[in-house]
């Protein structure tokens, strides 16, 4: 990994950035992030909030944050504020989603049965589309018990999902680069696709993988090296600060540079 002072600013449009440990600390969005987020889109900057935080959520970071959009649950729906209101969105249909909810409660069911000691997260009634468990934000699991989670969830037909601090359940063919790219087209009018390298992916855990892969400008912020070894892909940069303070150095670079 490169410093993000290699990164190229050049022509870059948006900045699509995770939420945990990415702009907070210990829970809390972190001035400097927050700051750094009005900056940017005060450059004219795109920003895009992506997170495995529930759908719940995403409503009022859209309403109350700089952020054109705000992607919720790992890619699975997104909210945005216009002229026009508040509006969502959903990666899939409501048919769909019916038939994934019965696979969530089975899922909540037998990791009751199975593994007692683990709960949902404090989070959990806000969420739409997937179910998570806490690993890491008001416990601490060992990483044989999380491994044991997510081979449980797997083996019961989701796919998985784990960031710093939640052990996600995963029903449907979504994540974060998929997320985004589809909230990126219904809100913005773009493929991203075409126009990947404008655009730049801050993260820091497992749930990250698929952005910093589609994503070759990525970053992370410092504290993505605690989790190099459980990365299928690392990102491109890493920045000198971690959490907030990262992403605000980041931040400070793609402004500066536009000048």
């Amino acid at each position: 990994m490169e410093s993000y002072r290699e990164l190229d600013p050049t022509n870059v449009r948006g900045v699509v950035f995770d939420i945990d440990d990415t702009v907070t600390r210990n829970g809390v969005l972190e001035a400097d992030a927050y700051a750094a987020m009005h900056l940017l889109a005060g450059a004219g900057f795109e920003l895009v909030a992506v997170t495995g935080r529930p759908l719940g959520w995403t409503d009022v970071i859209a309403r109350l944050w700089p952020v054109r959009v705000a992607v919720g649950e790992n890619g699975a729906g997104w909210t945005w504020v216009d002229d026009a209101g508040t509006h969502e969105g959903y990666y899939c249909d409501e048919s769909e989603r019916a038939g994934q909810a019965t696979l969530l409660e089975r899922i909540r069911l037998e990791v009751e049965s199975a593994m007692p000691h683990v709960r949902t997260t404090h989070d959990h009634r806000h969420r739409r589309c997937d179910l998570a468990f806490d690993v890491g934000e008001s416990v601490s699991l060992p990483r044989a018990e999380i491994d044991a989670l997510v081979a449980l969830i797997e083996r019961l037909g989701a796919r998985s999902s784990v960031s710093t601090v939640h052990a996600h359940a995963v029903p449907g063919p979504w994540d974060k680069a998929e997320g985004v790219a589809r909230a990126v087209s219904e809100v913005l009018g773009l493929d991203l696709s075409s126009e990947i390298e404008r655009w730049v992916f801050v993260g820091d855990s497992g749930n990250d993988a698929a952005a910093f892969e589609r994503f070759p400008k990525s970053v992370g912020v410092a504290n993505v090296r605690e989790h190099l070894d459980r990365l299928p892909v690392h990102p491109s940069y890493i920045t000198d600060g971690d959490r907030g303070r990262g992403f605000a150095e980041l931040a400070a670079y793609l402004v500066g540079a536009r000048g």
